[in-house]
């Protein structure tokens, strides 16, 4: 069995750290208003971009419990 440290810490810092930079580019892209939530277009690709962080996260994951369990 591998230790947390070496399976879980990972992942958590990958996504934990690297999600605060994600959401500090957000916030630098919505005060610069170079998004406009009220574009039908714009809406689209920020949520497809806020879907992909999650996508990432959860597929990410899903292969660390397979390699571990399988």
């Amino acid at each position: 069995m591998l230790p947390f440290s070496r399976v879980w810490l990972p992942l958590i810092y990958l996504y934990g750290v690297g999600g605060l930079f994600f959401l500090i580019g957000i916030i630098i892209i919505r005060k610069s208003k170079a998004i406009d939530l009220t574009k039908k277009r714009h809406r689209y690709w920020f949520r497809i971009l806020i879907f992909g962080y999650f996508y990432f996260i959860a597929l990410h994951t899903f292969f660390t419990l397979a390699a571990l369990y399988w």
